[in-house]
């Protein structure tokens, strides 16, 4: 029994070792997708649009901010340079500022009858109204220089408060719809991003299986070449065949052998490029699980369609491109119209002045509304709304040619997936052709009815049958990968 679990035990491991050197197709995609530097900075740039389209939202929200300052001035601020002296008079009944003739020291005169008026210094009359500079006041009242001094040497000085834009011309949504655009480019890059690196990885991917196929048909021409060696060896030894017959089968030997170096050579180097795709050691010792080349995704043949087109990424990036060169236009025509903003404030100070001049910090709210109408600045914004609407048809033209050529890229991938089974299907009858003919060729050099160049010449016409059967596969391989591509679909699982 604990042989039997030891058994089970070694065998279970032998599967998992095997497992965990054998790579499938959909494994170095994964492995790709993971450690590839592109795709990485394809993600970052589109994380940086979307934090850049939260930024924008927040442009539809009040800012608020707090200020604060402190400023120190040599000197206090005085409103008069020396001390007043302000006449005492009387206020009338019409409650203008006046005197009584008691007030002044003027001495009065009739100049009519019951009308009195005082006399200047040089003992002529005035109208005091009219010269109110030569009255003689008997009594004055004095005003301190120092009363109306400011002590502002320490100033302090803060605000709180927020600016909500209330109509902007349309700027802040066409902004927020250019980056919402700008975020859905940078998503549809990552995209495009993913599915170039799927095509590196399924082209490093095939060009190892088809020369790991292309080792082993090596491999068994080398074999046969060894035979057929040893056998005009034989056949020299009887006397049935000449020293020129094995200098010909050697050559064809010697090739085979170059044959297979190379593809030993190219399988090494191709399986190092796959592994650095896949962000593995270059020198990791590996085998791939599709190397037996079976299985074909059936695709039928497409014509191009509006909804087949306009699902591509290039179609959906320069849509994107003319949303934003729309919302570029809208922006250009809102710079003809007003702008309006609320504000709002708490201003607090120190010294104030709500209650006179103190020494003390008080403060009070403010609200106010803010409008700015542009009216000429010599043409600026006709010449730039002019480019935005230029823009616009320019990148409407870049659709319209893109158009024209996935169709057509769409139709030449159809005709060459199309040509590539036929090639494959002529491949694999020229492989049971070539396959019987060596059967007939082994059979009539054994009986000695052909000679040892009639064979080797079926066995090299098997050699390129059954390359070309590869080269076919792969091509099949890759062509529906470039179909899928240029149909739009997806290549990331």
């Amino acid at each position: 029994m604990k042989r039997f679990a030891l058994l089970i035990l070694l065998t279970s491991s032998i599967v998992t070792l095997y497992a965990q050197n054998t790579l499938s197709i959909e494994e170095c995609r994964k492995l790709a997708m993971e450690h590839n530097r592109s795709i990485m900075i394809a993600k970052e740039k589109a994380d940086v649009a979307t934090e850049l389209r939260k930024a924008a939202f927040t442009q539809f929200l009040p800012n608020f901010s707090a200020n604060g300052t402190y400023l120190f001035n040599q000197k206090n601020i005085s409103l008069m340079s020396e001390d007043a002296l302000l006449p005492i008079g009387t206020k009338m009944a019409d409650g203008s500022f006046g005197f009584r003739q008691d007030q002044v020291k003027n001495q009065w005169v009739q100049v009519s009858p019951g009308v009195y008026a005082p006399l200047d210094a040089s003992g002529k009359p005035f109208d005091p109204k009219a010269e109110p500079g030569k009255i003689i006041w008997k009594d004055y009242a004095v005003l301190p220089k120092e009363a109306l001094e400011m002590d502002v040497k320490n100033i302090f000085a803060g605000a709180v408060g927020f600016v909500q834009p209330v109509f902007m011309g349309g700027k802040v949504r066409e902004l927020y719809k250019m980056a919402k655009s700008g975020e859905r480019l940078a998503n549809i890059e990552q995209e495009r991003a993913a599915d170039e690196l799927i095509i590196d990885v399924d082209e490093a991917y095939w060009r190892v299986v088809s020369l790991e196929n292309k080792r082993k048909l090596a491999q068994e021409y080398c074999l046969l070449m060894e035979k057929l060696v040893k056998n005009v060896g034989i056949m020299v030894e009887e006397g049935v065949a000449t020293k020129g017959d094995v200098l010909k089968v050697s050559v064809k030997l010697n090739e085979a052998q170059m044959m297979l170096a190379k593809a030993d050579n190219g399988l090494r180097l191709s399986k190092m490029a796959l592994f650095q795709i896949c962000g593995l050691e270059i020198n990791s010792n590996y085998t791939l699980s599709e190397s037996n080349l079976t299985g074909y995704n059936d695709i039928n043949p497409v014509k191009p369609t509006d909804s087949l087109i306009e699902n591509r990424a290039e179609i959906r990036a320069l849509n994107e491109a003319k949303k934003i060169a729309g919302s570029n236009l809208k922006i250009m025509e809102s710079r003809f119209m007003p702008n309006l903003l609320l504000s709002g404030n708490y201003i607090v100070s120190n010294p104030n002045v709500y209650n006179g001049v103190s020494n003390s910090f008080a403060g009070m709210f403010s609200v106010g509304v803010g409008i700015n109408i542009p009216i000429f600045h010599f043409g600026e914004r006709i010449h730039t709304l002019h480019a935005a609407k230029s823009q616009v048809k320019i990148v409407q033209y870049q659709i319209d040619e893109a158009k024209e050529k996935i169709e057509l890229q769409v139709n030449q991938f159809g005709f060459r997936t199309d040509e590539a089974r036929r090639r494959l299907s002529m491949a694999e009858k020229s492989v049971e052709k070539a396959d019987e003919n060596v059967r007939f060729a082994n059979e009539a050099f054994d009986a000695g009815l052909i000679g040892s160049t009639d064979l080797m010449e079926a066995q090299t016409a098997w050699l390129m049958a059954n390359s070309e059967k590869i080269d076919s596969k792969i091509e099949v391989k890759m062509c529906e990968l470039y179909l899928k591509k240029a149909i739009g679909e997806s290549l990331v699982k």
